[in-house]
């Protein structure tokens, strides 16, 4: 058995049989790492210091972060504004559970989340991840119904090509065949799949796009609780683009048919797409929203499920009476505490000049990659850039080809997109567009 010392305050070094290993050893030997194997790992790259839209490397290079850290960390790494409030909160206290308890943080960031999101969303659920807010909204529509009399409303609808996270609830709404969890199909719930929307972004609206789904809602609706999508942009189910016709004809769907419409934010919510909300695209509003991601700025976990106040009240009419969801983390004030001073920066309104000159320029340095051999369709909206390649690339090889080029990006699949911070400069982005081309040419 390995036996462990610390050697200084700062580095955790493995002694075995008789041979120090440093971070990267250890960190190979004992930590599992998201969609990465025990056995053949992928490599890691230790990162000792973050500022700006930079990250710093043990190894000392420096490297544009293009990911903002899974699309969270929107106004870069060590803000001022961000780092003050959490400063100033952990100093008053950095905890309390939220059973029988509140406090100004959370009633601060629910009041400003409310004044936020699309109209008639009336109630805030805090959660502490993505995964989480999508099983507090299934649990919600689920509830919702059978507290109406109609527990026979207790299944989900979903476009294929959906990812909307990795927790049960929300493995079950995920794409069954082309998504990451078909392993578990045997002992998921069994939920209803409709095709993907198929108009891009942009072009003209087909009316097949929608005949599929009207045709699921005819068959179904009297057994389905609620329809789940991501608006306008399907994240790590495909990073596709659809055109905001199908969300506004899902919402049309859900009220003629009685079913309640989720939609999954978590990504596009507080300004990636060009709107504060995705769903702003189809001037549409959900009975159920769930966010996460960038409401911290990327500096702790938090989540929020929100909902209308017909939900709401419909959710705690009969047995139990109350919603049976409580997270030890909920509602946790140095979360809430940053999280106020991240959506502050958003209300300053920057982004509505940051995010239109990124589409801009992501559209013209990104363009050229289309007509690589090796690259199938080049797309953009937003701060979101994507070139989807013929073939899966070599993550491996890939990553150190963008380390070597001075940037960070995480591809997967056929996907190498970016989601840059908000505050990234022109100069730092082109070096982003650049090492894709690069690593594709």
């Amino acid at each position: 058995m390995p036996q462990y010392r610390v050697v200084n305050s700062d580095q955790l070094q493995t002694f075995t049989d008789g041979y120090f290993v440093n971070n990267i050893e250890f960190d190979k030997q004992h930590i599992w790492h998201p969609y990465t194997s025990a056995v053949n790992p992928l490599p890691c790259y230790e990162v000792v210091g973050a500022e700006g839209v930079e990250l710093t490397l043990a190894s000392s290079e420096v490297l544009i972060d293009g990911m903002s850290s899974w699309w969270a960390a929107i106004h870069g790494y060590n803000h001022p504004v961000l780092n003050d409030a959490a400063h100033k909160q952990i100093e008053a206290f950095s905890h309390v559970m939220f059973g029988g308890i509140t406090h100004q943080p959370a009633v601060d960031l629910c009041k400003t989340l409310l004044n936020m999101v699309p109209a008639g969303l009336e109630r805030v659920f805090l959660a502490d991840s993505g995964s989480v807010s999508v099983e507090v909204a299934i649990k919600m529509a689920i509830q919702y119904w059978a507290c109406q009399g109609r527990p026979e409303k207790s299944r989900i609808v979903s476009p294929r090509n959906g990812y909307h996270g990795d927790t049960f609830a929300a493995m079950s709404v995920c794409d069954p065949v082309n998504g990451m969890h078909s392993l578990f199909e045997g002992v998921l719930n069994k939920q209803i799949f409709a095709p993907a929307p198929q108009t891009r972004f942009g072009q003209t609206f087909s009316e097949d796009d929608i005949l599929p789904l009207e045709d699921i809602f005819e068959k179904h609706h009297h057994t389905m609780a609620a329809l789940i999508l991501e608006p306008v942009v399907q994240g790590a189910g495909g990073m596709r683009i659809y055109h905001p016709e199908y969300l506004k004809r899902c919402r049309q769907l859900c009220d003629t048919y009685d079913v309640l419409l989720i939609c999954d934010e978590i990504a596009t919510g507080f300004g990636r797409t060009g709107k504060l909300f995705a769903c702003e695209h189809a001037g549409i509003s959900p009975d159920i929203l769930c966010l996460g991601k960038a409401i911290t700025g990327g500096y702790m976990t938090l989540a929020a499920t929100l909902c209308t106040e017909d939900v709401a009240l419909g959710v705690c009419q009969g047995e139990p009476g109350v919603f049976m969801h409580g997270p030890t983390y909920m509602g946790n004030p140095l979360a809430c505490a940053v999280a106020n001073a991240s959506l502050s920066l958003i209300n300053e309104n920057h982004w509505q000049q940051q995010i239109p000159a990124i589409e801009k320029q992501l559209q013209t340095e990104l363009e050229k990659c289309a007509d690589l051999p090796r690259v199938a369709d080049v797309r953009v909206l937003g701060a979101i850039g994507v070139v989807e390649t013929v073939n899966p690339v070599n993550v491996a090889e890939i990553q150190r080809h963008f380390v070597k080029q001075g940037v960070w990006i995480r591809p997967f699949g056929k996907l190498v997109y970016i989601m840059p911070p908000y505050v990234i400069s022109a100069e730092q982005l082109s070096k982003l567009t650049h090492a894709i081309y690069t690593a594709l040419k």
